[in-house]
């Protein structure tokens, strides 16, 4: 594709983003299954690890955008890391769920407004456990995983990232 082909997919994209700014809201969906010792990531749109434009930005929907791929390693990081915790404190589980929800605003990622911030502005991690553990003990599992997960501790550092151009 090029720069004309590309224009030209999201031009009505665009127009009806300016003209509906509610349209533009994305809310985008992963999911990972506990099992005994690992977590299982469905990886979205199915996709063998191919990235690309999110439909709501003129992909296709084949592949999945940044934000899936984010959502799925906060997920993925959750559930290990809750995995080794219930190890660790001898808490049986014999499965579950954990969800990790997005939601963006395309006008951003389009420049369809200077005003909408570019990026995930919200993100909502739930968890299901399976097992015969009370509720008193899954909320502490819970609050220890979120302590130790890499993945949530960066995001919620705002950790600072430097960007090289190699030659």
């Amino acid at each position: 594709m090029n720069s004309q082909e590309l224009r030209a997919l999201q031009a009505p994209i665009k127009e009806a983003y300016r003209t509906r700014p509610e349209s533009a809201l994305v809310t985008s969906r992963v999911e990972v299954s506990l099992e005994p010792a690992t977590v299982s990531v469905r990886l979205a749109a199915d996709r063998p690890g191919a990235a690309g434009l999110h439909p709501a930005t003129g992909g296709t929907g084949e592949a999945a955008c940044s934000a899936d791929m984010l959502l799925e390693s906060l997920a993925a990081c959750a559930g290990v890391t809750l995995l080794a915790v219930a190890t660790a404190t001898g808490v049986a589980l014999t499965g579950g769920r954990i969800s990790a929800e997005g939601l963006w605003d395309a006008r951003g990622t389009l420049a369809v407004d200077k005003a909408v911030p570019v990026g995930l502005q919200h993100i909502t991690l739930n968890f299901e456990l399976d097992g015969p553990a009370d509720a008193a003990v899954r909320e502490r599992l819970v609050r220890t995983a979120e302590r130790y997960c890499v993945i949530l501790a960066t995001l919620r550092a705002s950790t600072s990232v430097e960007v090289h151009i190699g030659a």
